[in-house]
């Protein structure tokens, strides 16, 4: 399984899109870093593209906000954009799923937006309302002093401070309980730590509380999704594989089109020697994006395990057209030589014994072929 650590106030309500607000935007942007299953830095990009506009109190528009887009299902992946002088902003490159949209300025305060990026059709524009900081001026001290406890515990948790972190944002939870958010960060804290008691109890009061306000894990499936991997993750930590591949599956039943989780179910698969099961999903993840390399070659090395030599060579050779200069290319190519010298070996001496160059089901089968590749395999 990939290591861990990679989710609308006239802010314009349309569907999919959930206003997370001004207090909670530092929460916005860590709370989409932490699916504990994530895939690597500068993952689920894409065709998507979002237009939008950035305008204040006195719908006028603001040049020169930062918008920073966070994908919510692939750690690390950002794009960034700054708004032109009527207020207006493009960010293409993204990747389908939940994305997350936090707007900055000097002398406003800082909103995010969850937006679910499409990349087969158009995505609808968004409006985005800053406030001036002086309206917030009555409550300034207490809002200042939560808000800078809350960006201490971001900036611990980022560098890999967990303890002194997770005692801080549990510090902000208790005087905002209504930040619900912030358990994903305390829950992640506590997997980090191998506090696998604390971390489960974060994850499922997270999931109590999306269903007591929405009712349905659906309303907010970027949030249930990463609470339910986390709750995944800390099972497979226990060593009780079918409960991760329980909670792996309802995330996935939240979001079907999640192709992170999809990848992540057949890796707890894979690394259980449940090849046909591992490949089903690895093929799910596949069929949800179909320009993500890694599957790709993951399904090589299943079917090199199977023995069905042809479509490993297949996955292993769209998975290097597809990413030629990575480190895993190179393994690739290895393999897919090491195959095509047995193919050119076996064809030779059935020919010689006057047999078919392949049997009925496409695959060569020799003790030597098996030998040859057995370190090439994965486990």
């Amino acid at each position: 399984m990939e290591p861990g650590t990679e989710i609308p106030m006239i802010m314009e309500r349309c569907p999919g899109r959930k206003n997370v607000g001004p207090l909670l935007a530092a929460i916005a942007i860590m709370a989409g870093s932490v699916l504990p299953a994530a895939v690597s830095a500068q993952e689920n990009l894409g065709r998507g593209r979002v237009s939008g506009k950035v305008i204040d109190e006195r719908r006028q528009p603001v040049e020169g906000a930062r918008i920073v887009a966070q994908s919510l299902t692939a750690s690390g992946t950002t794009l960034e954009a700054r708004t032109d002088p009527k207020g207006g902003f493009i960010i293409g490159g993204m990747g389908t799923g939940p994305w997350r949209f936090v707007v900055s300025k000097g002398g406003f305060q800082d909103e995010a937006l969850d937006v679910d990026v499409h990349q087969l059709r158009a995505n609808p524009p968004v409006v985005i309302v800053l406030k001036d900081v002086a309206a917030a001026a009555p409550a300034a001290g207490s809002r200042e002093a939560a808000e800078n406890t809350l960006a201490q515990g971001n900036k611990l948790l980022a560098g890999e401070k967990y303890a002194e972190a997770r005692e801080l944002l549990e510090q902000f939870l208790s005087g905002h309980p209504d930040a619900y958010q912030v358990r994903l960060q305390i829950g992640q804290c506590g997997l980090k730590l191998g506090d696998l008691d604390k971390a489960e109890k974060s994850f499922e009061a997270l999931l109590g509380e999306i269903l007591k306000k929405s009712g349905s894990y659906a309303q907010e499936a970027d949030l249930a999704t990463q609470a339910l991997s986390g709750l995944g993750e800390a099972a497979i930590r226990r060593n009780d594989v079918e409960s991760g591949i329980s909670f792996f599956r309802q995330a996935l039943e939240v979001s079907p089109r999640n192709e992170t989780v999809a990848y992540n179910v057949a890796e707890i698969f894979f690394a259980n020697q449940k090849t046909d099961e591992a490949i089903q999903y690895y093929l799910m993840a596949i069929q949800i994006r179909t320009d993500w390399p890694k599957p790709y070659n993951k399904l090589g090395l299943a079917y090199l395990n199977k023995g069905d030599y042809p479509k490993a060579l297949e996955y292993l050779r769209k998975f290097v057209a597809m990413e030629p200069e990575s480190p895993a290319a190179a393994a690739a190519r290895n393999i897919i030589a090491a195959i095509e010298r047995i193919k050119s070996t076996e064809m030779n001496l059935r020919r010689e014994r006057s047999m078919p160059a392949e049997d009925a089901e496409g695959r060569w089968e020799s003790p030597r072929a098996d030998e040859a590749l057995g370190a090439g395999r994965a486990c």
